[in-house]
């Protein structure tokens, strides 16, 4: 047992999740394992709470969450600690911009997600929302390149991705980084003490800042060139190796 890390704060999409969108048993049963000894297994996702709450029921967590990139942090499940909002009326520009470039968009308030599908109902506007993050998607490299180009003129804002296809907006200072600092504060760990496992920008800063970053197998080259180690892909129970190599030092595993 290495009881230099006590904190593991899990990436979700492509990180802890297989591609169908599962826990796989080995990861579960090697996640109960670490809380069984002690060590903090937490949440740091772009998802919103109510997409990422039914995977933290399933592991039991009752830990401190990051969700939206960092928008929103938990105390632990429901329990809100802080929430940092999108102003309306830079959700309205993002929006006219994914409209000009064609682009697919998304965007989460606390009420609801919304998207290029479905927007507002008749008679609401985007200054009756508490918005959070908001999301472009589109195979098109010159179009993705000219929005980033566009929102970093504006200033203000985080851009990352959670994907190659994709870009993400939140607030400036808004970060899985500072997410997983204040859960530290709250818990009184240090950032040296955290093992932090991604594969996309989103989770850039933080496999920079912690103890030990770790990237995933199908992490994007950018993620595994600042990672302190790379593991197996998602689809390998790659959050059972970190777990078993890195918090337990067993050698058999990689």
């Amino acid at each position: 047992m290495n009881h230099k890390y006590k904190l593991l704060a899990l990436d979700m999409d492509g990180t802890l999740l297989n591609d169908r969108s599962e826990i796989s048993e080995e990861n579960a049963k090697w996640i109960r394992k670490a809380l069984d000894a002690g060590v903090t297994v937490i949440f740091s996702t772009g998802r919103g709470f109510r997409s990422a709450l039914p995977y933290a029921e399933q592991l039991e967590l009752t830990t401190p969450m990051v969700t939206i990139n960092g928008g929103e942090i938990w105390h632990r499940p429901h329990v809100l600690y802080r929430r940092t909002y999108l102003a309306e009326s830079i959700v309205g520009r993002l929006r006219e911009l994914a409209q000009t470039h064609d682009a697919w968009y998304w965007a989460y308030a606390v009420e609801d997600i919304y998207n290029a599908e479905r927007w507002l109902a008749p008679g609401e506007t985007i200054e009756d929302k508490h918005w959070l993050k908001f999301g472009f998607d589109t195979p098109d490299d010159e179009a993705r390149a000219a929005i980033r180009r566009e929102v970093e003129r504006w200033g203000g804002l985080e851009i990352t991705n959670s994907s190659e296809t994709n870009l993400e907006i939140n607030p400036e200072g808004v970060s899985k980084a500072n997410g997983v600092r204040e859960v530290c504060g709250m818990l009184g760990i240090e950032m040296s003490e955290v093992i932090a496992v991604g594969d996309s920008l989103n989770d850039l800063a933080v496999i920079r800042e912690v103890g030990l970053g770790i990237a995933m197998g199908n992490a994007q080259e950018t993620i595994k060139a600042a990672a302190d180690a790379v593991t197996v892909s998602n689809n390998e129970h790659a959050i059972a190796r970190v777990i078993e190599t890195y918090i337990f030092g067993d050698s058999r595993a990689e």
